[in-house]
């Protein structure tokens, strides 16, 4: 792995939006020769700009007179409402791209045939992604992780022609590519979501679809059958190989009886794998399986890379056994098919949701609503929630906040025989800067808590 040469020398690039993508693609495309008219609209953004040694320009100004505008995946360029410097690129015909489709220019450009793994889906990406990863470095093959996991993918490394980028793909970032094409490319699944970006469910069908484009008849695409959406897109592709995964169903690789396996026999249990527990996590890894297999992992070390997966945070993260309780932190389970996965993973929960809840609620979960012994409710829209468990007779109580959540919850689960359990169902923005320091939060409360208890024990 190693830095890219000027491959942008001579050209110009706008890059609005100066947060988590922005600054870093603004760093990595200056580093590449370009010159960049970086900007955000936030005055405290333009100020950690400034200390990064970002020179500073809207690209309003210069009446858009760029390559291409990069526009931070979080600031929409059409729907719900467009970003003044989205209007004015759209009105001037100039290109708005995801920066992981300049990685891939830039690579071409380098001169390495780097391969590059694509996966996107509503809930199970990350872990897919960090799941292929590290099956792939595990077999000796350079392959970064990064775009919407972890590191902004024109900030990965230039790699040999050996590597493979593995790139998670969300919705905002496949709706703005224009050349990058995917040697192998994943669509676990899809339900409703941001569909405030997308229009309607079509549109946000459209946009996760996009993964597959440009693929040819030499390219992988995997796809999920465990709902009907994704097995649809399976069968709707025709230019490219396609393989189905199942956590639960028979397919080209799919879990059966606690096994993964595909048509050449069994790969390894899942039990084997404490980090991925449930059928949605036997299709995730059927993903990253059936994508190391396309990439030239053998059988083994696909399985010894599952098994040794260390797992995500704010994913199936077991936290801490205090006593007799177990405490799980699934804060990434932001809507009511997430949440499913994680509660179909227990048998009994004391179960912690809420924050700002996403169209249609948490009525889909009333077939899992027998596993809950108990609901402690936090942040906005506990109430609605309340409403949809009190119509189905689920014990509940409306705690406002996980400091006071989590000294109850204890307190339950170690009478009720259950497990605590974060999965709010619900977007976090109402209490917290993000799931993960929702997640961060609880994980600390937890961890507070067994600190206590052991030093009251040993006093």
């Amino acid at each position: 792995m190693s830095a890219f040469p000027p491959v942008f020398a001579n050209e110009r690039f706008a890059v609005v939006g100066l947060g988590r993508n922005g600054l870093p693609v603004a760093r990595a495309l200056t580093a590449m020769g370009a010159e960049v008219l970086a900007w955000d609209d936030s005055e405290a953004a333009r100020r950690v700009a400034r200390g990064a040694g970002i020179p500073l320009r809207d690209p309003l100004e210069s009446g858009m007179d760029v390559a291409a505008l990069v526009l931070s995946p979080g600031i929409p360029h059409r729907l719900p409402a467009p970003h003044p410097a989205a209007t004015a690129a759209l009105a001037a015909g100039v290109p708005i791209l995801s920066d992981a489709d300049l990685l891939f220019r830039a690579v071409r450009a380098a001169g390495s045939k780097a391969r590059f793994a694509g996966i996107t889906g509503t809930n199970g990406k990350s872990t897919t992604t960090a799941l292929l990863a590290h099956i792939l470095q595990g077999h000796g093959i350079p392959a970064p992780a990064g775009a919407n996991l972890g590191t902004p993918a024109l900030a990965l490394p230039l790699l040999p022609d050996r590597g493979v980028y593995v790139l998670e793909m969300s919705s905002y970032m496949l709706e703005r590519l224009a050349a990058l094409r995917f040697d192998v490319a994943a669509m676990l699944n899809i339900s409703p979501d941001h569909l405030d970006r997308h229009g309607d469910m079509a549109g946000y069908v459209a946009a996760k679809r996009a993964i597959f484009d440009r693929q040819g008849p030499d390219d992988l695409a995997v796809v999920g059958i465990d709902d009907a959406l994704t097995a649809a897109t399976a069968s709707a592709l025709r230019t490219q190989r396609v393989l189905r995964v199942s956590g639960s169903r028979p397919a080209d690789v799919w879990c059966e009886a606690g096994t993964l396996r595909d048509a050449s026999g069994a790969i390894l249990p899942m039990s084997e794998a404490p980090a991925l527990p449930g059928t949605h996590n036997a299709q995730n890894a059927a993903a990253a399986a059936a994508m190391a297999a396309a990439l030239g992992v053998s059988r083994a070390a696909i399985a010894r890379g599952i098994a040794s997966y260390p797992g995500l945070p704010h994913r199936q993260e077991r936290i801490a056994r205090i006593g007799d309780v177990l405490f799980v932190n699934d804060s990434k389970a932001t809507n009511a098919d997430a949440a499913a996965c994680a509660l179909a993973c227990y048998d009994r929960v004391v179960w912690i949701a809420g924050g700002m809840a996403k169209e249609g609620g948490i009525d889909s979960l009333a077939p899992l609503f027998p596993r809950i012994a108990a609901a402690l409710l936090i942040g906005r829209d506990a109430p609605l929630l309340a409403q949809t468990l009190a119509a189905h007779g689920v014990p509940h109580e409306l705690v406002g906040t996980l400091e006071r959540a989590l000294p109850l919850a204890w307190e339950r689960a170690h009478a009720l025989g259950a497990t605590v359990l974060l999965a709010p169902a619900c977007a976090s923005f109402d209490q917290f800067s993000g799931f993960d320091e929702r997640g961060d939060r609880f994980r600390e409360l937890v961890l507070g808590m067994a600190a206590a208890v052991t030093t009251a024990g040993s006093a």
